[in-house]
């Protein structure tokens, strides 16, 4: 049989069938853009900072596929070869890039030479990918103008699909690691189709028959021990053992436990200690529960523990707590596990509490109530979503929800080791008409840690009175809280205001921490 009489690869004319090889376009182009997004999101969850780490990510992939793009002009024969090595290597390095990326930062120091050097040889490989079948097409269509309408229109549109289905579907439902052994396995899939469809035009096809069923075999076995996989490396990034794991829509939630020390991790970000977590919970609580003029109506932005609602329902003249918190998973859990449900003594169950799982700036944008204690329990401001909660805009619509005489308490990060965000957090609240002033702890898990006390009305700390069961705070502690050394506050005229259209706060944050 000739090559112009394969049923599969071509048509009645004697040209190849280009349909097998534009659905290619479309697949590919899914995998392609999966994969950067693949390697910014596990940068940005290692090392923070997501807008720096997209920005690399992508500027570096897009560089090397133009890489990519330039090589193919040294491959003038034999281009179904050649475009079955090309998926096959990435169809390899893309399925393993993630177990790479993590066992990289787990087990030594070689993380940015590895996320470089995995960067530029897929965006190298992906670069070839379109130059390549555009050539095969062409030639054999014979229409330059018609070949790239349709291999950038399906590009096109793969791209768009991938990028919808990595943080809908892939990421939340498989991780990040079985993401990319499932990609990988879609990739060698192609180059599967392309060698049962184009046989007879493949000169190594031998060769190439049996490479597919090696890495096909390698891939599924990444897939089907990823879990394992992931496990271990995990296991290696906790100082202890690990007795809960979960990637919710939102993010990935890690209880460890040692004796009896339990700790909560939220993208690798500790939540709190059992063992110390009523230190900063008395902190956050108290001293605004304790100046406020009325306790009857509480809000707390975040707190989806139910540490902070534990606090604040020792106060009998409480009737209404209302938590926001935007991912549901992690009330659950917090509500349901025995031991958290221990720590925060129920508190999620309790009739005067109400959860409304939405973002909280979404939420003070669209509720018409008002708080007389509203509690800002929110994690750290280390990317951009979160960002948007500090920012003088946000603490706008908190002042719009405050009742007269009310006291809004802020965990503002720590004075000592992020001393420039924690004075642009308190910067950005006086800017919107509060009265402020602030306070830290040491919390021995976290080290020094700070807050921010505002109201609409001047109020005296001294007037703080702590009159219901602590296992930390009293009267004669509560005023010590409020004296900063020397060193927490050299820079706290030294910054500015955090806003939506300049996040500087993220730069503060960023730049303290890395030091750390």
């Amino acid at each position: 049989m000739t090559k112009k009489d394969s049923i599969n690869s071509t048509n009645t004319d004697g040209k190849i069938n280009a349909t097998p090889l534009l659905f290619a376009v479309f697949i590919i182009a899914i995998c392609g853009i999966i994969y950067e997004l693949i390697i910014g999101a596990i940068s940005s969850y290692l090392l923070g900072d997501s807008v720096k780490q997209y920005s690399i990510t992508i500027g570096l992939f897009m560089s090397a596929m133009g890489i990519g793009s330039y090589i193919t002009r040294r491959f003038k024969r034999n281009l179904f070869d050649v475009f079955v090595t090309i998926e096959l290597l990435i169809g390899l390095i893309g399925g393993v890039s993630a177990v790479f990326l993590f066992a990289a930062y787990g087990y030594s120091n070689t993380y940015y030479i590895v996320m470089y050097g995995t960067i530029i040889i897929i965006g190298i490989l992906v670069g070839l990918e379109i130059p390549i079948l555009t050539r095969i097409i062409e030639e054999n269509e014979n229409n330059l103008r018609l070949t790239i309408a349709n291999v950038l229109s399906f590009d096109y549109v793969g791209a768009l699909i991938g990028s919808v289905a990595f943080p809908l579907i892939l990421l939340p439902h498989l991780g990040h690691i079985k993401t990319s052994f499932f990609v990988g396995f879609i990739n060698i899939m192609v180059a599967n189709i392309i060698i049962f469809k184009y046989a007879d035009y493949i000169k190594r096809i031998k060769l190439f028959k049996l490479l597919a069923i090696v890495f096909t075999g390698l891939i599924l076995l990444g897939f089907f021990t990823a879990d394992q996989t992931a496990n271990r490396i995990e296991n290696n990034l906790y100082r202890d053992q690990i007795i809960y794991r979960k990637q919710t829509k939102y993010q990935r939630m890690i209880v460890t436990k040692h004796r009896d020390d339990m700790r909560l991790f939220l993208n690798g970000n500790i939540q709190f200690s059992s063992q110390d977590e009523y230190r900063y919970h008395e902190a956050l609580i108290h001293p605004a529960m304790s100046l406020t003029d009325n306790r009857e109506k509480v809000l707390i932005l975040g707190g989806g523990d139910g540490l902070a609602a534990r606090e604040i329902l020792k106060y009998g003249d409480v009737e209404k707590i209302t938590l926001v918190d935007l991912d549901p998973e992690v009330i659950d859990f917090c509500r349901s596990n025995p031991l958290i449900k221990g720590l925060n003594e129920a508190s999620l169950d309790n009739e005067k509490l109400t959860i409304v799982n939405q973002d909280a700036y979404k939420f003070l944008d669209i509720t018409d109530e008002l708080y007389n204690v509203i509690i800002v329990d929110l994690p750290d401001p280390n990317n951009e979503s979160l960002n948007k909660l500090y920012t003088n805009v946000f603490y706008r619509l908190v002042y719009g929800r405050l009742a007269e005489g009310g006291m809004v308490s802020i965990q503002s990060t720590s004075p000592y080791y992020a001393e420039e965000s924690y004075w642009c957090i308190r910067k950005t609240v006086a800017s919107e008409g509060f009265f402020t002033t602030g306070h830290h702890v040491y919390v021995p898990s976290f080290g020094d840690w700070g807050f921010t006390l505002a109201s609409k009305k001047d109020f005296d700390i001294k007037n703080i009175d702590i009159t219901v069961p602590t296992q930390y705070l009293n009267n004669d502690i509560v005023q010590a809280l409020f004296v900063f050394g020397k060193d927490e506050m050299k820079k706290q005229d030294m910054v500015q205001i955090n806003s939506l259209t300049h996040p500087v706060l993220i730069t503060y944050y960023q730049k303290a921490w890395h030091s750390y």
